[in-house]
């Protein structure tokens, strides 16, 4: 505040606190001595230095093209690995091969004299729940269907996680080669689901590939190369390193290990870093083909060593200067989000509390995953909801599937902000467990009306409030007086309604407004008042106006918030 010490401290004695220059002193004492001294106080979130300059956006002139990161979703038993397994192993050299002895979480392959890294997870779950932390690491989403099966309910699954995501997406038509491999019918099925592939007119890229004969492979690196530069991924490898785990583990030789995917920057052996609650120095860093590396540029996966305890999956990690600066930014993590989880509050919206939670904008949304017991509820549940929709609030039913609910619907609500709407299904207790600690809802029902109502009630609750104008008095101006210091002091006769000490007025002299204002005073004779009804003199002040003369009409009225409802 620019103010010396000793003024601070002599403020804190006047309030009874004998305070020294270093002590801690609490946030209400400090809002209320900033407040003497004509300050206002924010109070944000701390974050040490080190990280608000990491987090700063790079100079356009430092950035980089950089290689896009890719993940594979689909139904099981699709042939997710094996594809990736064929990739993988269709771009690495015979004399590479060998080397590949170590599993790693993800891999780069080189293309056209391109790189392309793949997170090798085990499917939407590993992708949710890192989404579902802050980690959004994956550029392009490669959605597997068999040819021969179609869409399945994963399938289903897996679109609704990488739209909620907002990834590019790429349809692989596996299995090609089989007899029975119908890609027409995956194609018409993808249409259900608002995926339109440039066949039927659309921009979805779908590529019919084989995992077991390599066809269309090349054809599928081609288009995630081309994909990536319409995305135009770029980062600035010439800066200190940050990027995000991908799993972690304690290695027995080795101690806690952990597969860092660097987004920006490049790591280098002997770098200090920071990653959730611990803190180390890069000992080594292995890539995919287990050979040791010096340096990691922006979009490449390796395992580092030289964690003091293993990260967890999806937690932020960032080269720092040095070892104390890293041990400070992990304890002050640690503290603050134990000190979060004592508050207790679950951190994603109820019904109940929906609407003051939601983000600031002009068109709110609420996001619902929808389980039922038959695809006709799905269908008219569904059709119902959007019919609630209006244009202040939209409902997006971001998943919507036949079965009971399953830690897969809570990870997608968790990761989207959603809540569970249930009908005629219910969730097991493993599930109902996640989903407390995820803070998720779940609301079941078994009529469909008492479902679309609950849903409509929050909505209305979301609705901005109309202000509606209420006329409450109306009072006739039958002498002024000027007092010294207040200005002019209008004695009027309230003839309808009544006034209050915190309405507005209005001045109408030969029924034209001449002013409109507060209340600045309202008397009673001498005393103070906070309001006179019809039938009672009373005298007031108006703010802000020097002219009133006997015979004004002041019209005095209140702002009402009018709930909106969606049957106006």
């Amino acid at each position: 505040m620019g103010r010396k010490t000793k003024e601070v401290m002599a403020k804190l004695k006047e309030k009874g606190v004998n305070a020294g220059a270093n002590q801690m002193i609490e946030f209400d004492l400090i809002e209320e001595v900033a407040g003497e001294f004509g300050y206002l106080v924010e109070k944000i979130p701390y974050e040490h230095e080190a990280l608000v300059e990491l987090e700063k956006p790079d100079p356009e002139d430092k950035l980089k093209e950089r290689p896009p990161i890719v993940t594979l979703m689909g139904h099981v038993d699709h042939g997710k690995t094996s594809l990736l397994d064929k990739i993988r192993h269709s771009r690495i050299t015979a004399k590479e091969a060998g080397g590949i002895t170590q599993h790693i979480g993800a891999y780069q392959v080189e293309f056209n004299g391109k790189k392309i890294t793949f997170l090798d997870t085990p499917g939407h779950e590993a992708f949710t729940k890192m989404r579902a932390r802050g980690a959004n690491v994956t550029d392009i989403v490669i959605l597997v269907v068999a040819a021969d099966e179609g869409i399945k309910p994963q399938t289903v699954e897996a679109i609704n996680h990488a739209k909620s995501a907002g990834v590019a997406i790429i349809v692989a038509i596996n299995k090609i080669d089989k007899p029975e491999a119908n890609p027409d019918m995956v194609k018409r099925q993808l249409l259900e689901h608002d995926l339109v592939v440039e066949d039927y007119g659309g921009d979805i890229i779908s590529v019919p590939v084989s995992a077991k004969s390599g066809q269309g492979i090349d054809e599928l690196l081609e288009y995630i190369l081309l994909v990536a530069e319409l995305l135009e991924l770029k980062a600035n490898p010439d800066r200190p390193a940050k990027g995000y785990i991908i799993e972690a583990k304690i290695d027995k030789g080795r101690g806690p290990v952990a597969t860092v995917l660097v987004q920006n920057g490049t790591l280098k052996r002997g770098d200090t870093f920071t990653c959730g609650y611990t803190y180390g120095k890069v000992r080594g860093m292995f890539n995919d083909l287990g050979k040791q590396v010096k340096e990691a540029p922006p979009s490449t996966p390796v395992e580092v060593l030289g964690f003091n305890t293993i990260p967890d999956a999806g937690d932020k990690f960032y080269v720092v200067q040095n070892e104390q600066v890293a041990r400070e930014i992990a304890e002050v993590k640690k503290v603050r989000d134990e000190s979060t989880k004592q508050q207790a509050q679950p951190k994603k919206l109820s019904l109940e509390d929906l609407f003051k939670k939601m983000e600031e904008g002009e068109v709110k949304e609420l996001p619902i995953v929808l389980k039922c017991d038959v695809q006709g509820s799905v269908e008219t549940i569904d059709a119902l909801l959007n019919k609630l929709s209006n244009p202040e609030v939209k409902i997006n039913v971001i998943h919507k599937a036949v079965g009971a609910i399953t830690e897969n619907d809570v990870l997608l609500a968790s990761a989207s902000n959603a809540i569970i709407v249930g009908f005629h299904v219910k969730a097991d207790k493993k599930t109902m467990k996640l989903a407390e600690q995820e803070g998720v809802e779940i609301r079941i029902h078994n009529i469909i009306y008492e479902l679309t109502n609950e849903i409509k009630a929050a909505i209305e609750g979301m609705l901005e409030p109309e202000i509606k104008e209420e006329v409450i008095g109306r009072l006739e101006v039958r002498k002024v007086f000027k007092v010294p210091k207040v200005g002019f002091v209008a004695g009027c006769y309230v003839q309808e309604g009544y006034i209050t000490r915190k309405s507005m007025v209005r001045v109408y002299r030969d029924n034209i407004l001449i002013h409109e204002g507060r209340i600045s005073s309202l008397k009673r004779f001498k005393d103070d008042v906070s309001e006179v009804k019809a039938g009672y003199e009373c005298g007031l002040s108006i703010e802000n106006l020097k002219d009133i003369r006997e015979g004004d009409e002041i019209e005095a009225y209140i702002n009402v918030e009018v709930k909106k409802t969606l049957d106006k």
